[in-house]
């Protein structure tokens, strides 16, 4: 079966160990970039489908490896995060705006 798409770390030896041979390779930072935003799309797909917590767990792992990439710790992020709650608060109350 052929995938071409950015898989865990540890997947490889997965495969192996389940008696199966992975072809993998090394991204080029390029290619790496484009398949985390390839990634990020399937696992959003995914959980809109099943509402599965792990597929946000997923999301997230992606967020921070695109964080990371982009030069953004998972701290920096965080903190990103809160003060832009703080300051425009967050989704918790389901605000609809119908016109502005």
């Amino acid at each position: 079966m052929i995938y071409n798409k950015l898989v865990r770390d540890k997947i490889p030896e997965v495969i192996k160990e389940k008696g199966g041979t992975p072809i993998t390779h090394i991204a080029t930072p390029q290619e790496f970039d484009q398949k985390l935003r390839e990634k990020l799309q399937e696992e959003v797909t995914e959980f809109l489908a099943s509402n599965n917590p792990e597929e946000l767990a997923d999301i997230l792992e992606v967020v921070y490896a695109i964080s990371e990439r982009s030069g953004t710790s998972t701290g920096a992020l965080e903190a990103i995060r809160k003060k832009k709650s703080d300051e425009r608060g967050g989704f918790q109350d389901g605000i609809i705006l119908e016109r502005s």
